[in-house]
């Protein structure tokens, strides 16, 4: 399937009893999320969706290749663009990703977390892996995938 069609596309995930829906636009992907089913209009086959489904089921993947569009505020940008950095089985904490990510210090952690709570791309920007953040995957979601990294 060509990666640059515009459109929805979900599926269900019998891993997380959930359906994974994702947004493409122009090449890129601009959501994921996990609503409780399948809308009416989406597809079903993606190839990022079909990669999204593999993790979830255990196939170790960091999708660094996929191509994502944020459309955030400039400060969660760089916060989830530093999460997104975060190896496959690793965590990092709220602080050092303030840290990292330039003009914000350790008195930025609200701004990390914010960034991650509202994160449009769970999984493709592992918010999982930072366990003192919320996640923007429902839990179930985030346990399962932190589950499978043994962390």
């Amino acid at each position: 399937m060509d990666e640059a069609i515009t459109g929805i596309y979900a599926r269900e995930s019998p891993a997380i009893d959930r359906v994974v829906q994702l947004g493409a636009a122009s090449g890129r992907v601009i959501s994921v999320s996990f609503p409780e089913e399948v809308p009416a209009d989406a597809a079903e086959d993606h190839p990022v969706l079909e990669r999204l489904l593999a993790a979830l089921d255990g196939e170790e993947d960091d999708f660094g290749d996929v191509t994502v569009a944020l459309t955030v505020p400039t400060p969660h940008r760089g916060v989830l663009e530093e999460v997104r950095t975060i190896p496959y089985g690793r965590e990092r904490d709220v602080a050092s990703i303030a840290r990292s990510v330039p003009d914000l210090d350790d008195e930025d952690g609200e701004t990390v977390r914010a960034a991650l709570r509202e994160n449009p791309l769970p999984i493709l920007i592992p918010d999982h892996r930072v366990p003192d953040g919320p996640s923007a995957a429902p839990a179930a979601v985030e346990a399962r995938l932190r589950s499978l990294e043994g962390i």
